[in-house]
């Protein structure tokens, strides 16, 4: 790499912390009479068909907060749990604040902070972002989030969004993430990309597919390694 980024944005939900791991084991902990595994994987797969009804306009802007609850009311009809308190569904619904980090996170995102300017750029709510760093001690220069633009991921602004607040050009922003689609996204607005392999993000029974897709980014085992890479 020629010249390095000035901000590096990562995506959260499954490139800094386990969603998976952490939903499950707080579904299992309930002891709902289901599996934590798949209630955990059917609340994550609503969460693109729930933010295509914002983007649609069937829904005005809703915070990721409020579009976990709605998914969760319709998996709790679902799987037939309906002896709930409306106090528990609210804890529940707020295990998404307490996303344990990947082992390598906080070391990662130190090392890195030592060099670039780090941020979040997540579909997740300010205050969830917050909360989430505060609890897995992670230490980002700023949160960013599409509440801050009001719109969702793979939107421009978004991507975009984070070389206007921190004054720079497209190009010295770097978006790290886990996921290729968001990646592919960023680069269309002129973002550099950094892949970051978490094979055990939908749980071990369903391992991802981590091989590399485009020759134009980098492409890490693990926040340390990124560090490696961009020689911090």
């Amino acid at each position: 790499m020629t010249t390095l980024p000035k901000v590096l944005a990562f995506d959260v939900f499954g490139t800094v912390v386990d969603w998976h791991g952490s939903i499950a084991r707080e579904v299992d902990a309930l002891q709902l009479g289901v599996s934590g595994d798949e209630f955990a994987l059917a609340w994550r797969a609503g969460y693109q068909p729930a933010m295509q009804r914002v983007r649609s306009g069937e829904l005005g802007w809703t915070l990721i907060d409020d579009l976990h609850r709605l998914i969760l009311d319709e998996l709790l009809e679902r799987f037939g749990i309906r002896h709930l308190d409306e106090a528990t569904k609210r804890h529940l619904n707020r295990a998404w604040h307490r996303l344990d980090p990947w082992p390598d996170a906080e070391p990662g995102l130190s090392r890195l902070k030592a060099q670039f300017m780090i941020c979040t750029l997540s579909n997740g709510n300010l205050g969830l972002l917050a909360e989430m760093a505060k609890r897995g001690g992670l230490p980002w220069d700023c949160i960013l989030s599409a509440e801050v633009f009001r719109a969702y991921k793979p939107d421009p602004a978004t991507y975009l969004g984070v070389a206007r607040v921190f004054g720079v050009r497209p190009q010295d922003v770097m978006l790290v993430a886990a996921h290729h689609d968001d990646l592919a996204a960023a680069r269309s607005c002129g973002l550099r990309t950094a892949y970051v392999e978490r094979p055990l993000e939908f749980g071990a029974r369903q391992p991802k597919d981590v091989s590399a897709r485009s020759g134009n980014e980098l492409h890490a085992k693990d926040l340390l390694a990124l560090a490696e890479l961009l020689e911090c």
